[in-house]
């Protein structure tokens, strides 16, 4: 199981790309740079709160995880 630090360390790198493509998406559309800002701030903070809760759910369910075999040798 993941630590509640590493959920929120890889949210916010994965939403740092998102921020990237969002922004990039948002100026070319409305070449003003206020309305970019807005937009992307607004949508990739949402993003980063929902990736958070999404990944500490799936921490919760077991299905697809193999238990790691315990090495007795010394």
């Amino acid at each position: 199981m993941e630590t509640h630090w590493r959920s929120i360390v890889k949210a916010v790198v994965w939403r740092i790309l998102g921020v990237i493509i969002l922004g990039g998406l948002s100026w070319v559309l409305t070449k003003k740079w206020e309305d970019t800002a807005i937009i992307t701030i607004s949508f990739n903070s949402i993003r980063l709160v929902l990736y958070y809760f999404h990944e500490r759910a799936w921490n919760r369910i077991s299905w697809g995880i193999k238990k790691a075999k315990q090495d007795y040798t010394i």
